[in-house]
């Protein structure tokens, strides 16, 4: 009888990450929100943003713009809420951003049991916290449940542009800015441009 043949173990680098889809510091992060709203339910269902938050830059109804973004949410919900949870949690820039990731499949997970309002929610309060927005956990609840793919939607393109640029806000954080003077072809310039 023929011993069998040793199976072969997949080859990984000592120290190298595992790259799959599912990251254990995602998981982790994901457990603890969880246990943390389970914890004080009343507590989180009752915050509200201060009276000094800020209004969103990107309007709630303005889905459709761009148009990628949201064919990409029409028919793929979780590749975009992945996406923001990556532009928010690790790197504005996308840097190692995958498509299906920890926060895709929760998504998708929960999609599965009428429960997609619950990660929706929890991602939009903590964004709300760390970029002192408007809003309250009761219309972040309420957005999730009845416009769930604007409620997507909003959150990406907030995030992109609050994660760009180290968090800087083009006209909401640089203040005013005098416009330029107007200039006229011909009037003080090079004697090619008087002489047409």
């Amino acid at each position: 009888m023929a011993a069998p043949a040793p199976q072969s173990q997949p080859h990984t680098q000592p120290g190298a990450a595992s790259q799959g889809p599912i990251n254990d510091a995602d998981v982790a992060e994901w457990k603890n929100r969880f246990n943390d709203v389970l914890a004080r339910p009343s507590e989180h269902l009752n915050s509200k943003s201060p009276e000094n938050a800020e209004p969103w830059t990107s309007n709630f109804w303005h889905f459709f713009n761009p148009l990628e973004t949201c064919l990409m949410t029409w028919c793929c919900p979780c590749v975009v809420f992945g996406r923001t949870h990556h532009r928010v949690s690790k790197s504005g820039s996308l840097e190692g951003y995958q498509p299906i990731n920890t926060s895709c499949l929760l998504f998708c997970g929960s999609s599965a049991v009428c429960m997609h309002w619950l990660p929706m929610t929890m991602q939009r309060a903590e964004f709300r916290a760390k970029h002192n927005l408007q809003g309250s956990c009761l219309v972040d609840v309420a957005l999730a449940c009845c416009c769930g793919c604007c409620d997507i939607v909003q959150m990406d393109k907030e995030a992109a542009l609050r994660t760009q640029g180290q968090g800087k806000v083009p006209g909401i954080q640089d203040g005013y800015q005098a416009a330029g003077g107007m200039s006229y072809p011909g009037v003080g310039g090079s004697g090619e441009e008087q002489k047409q």
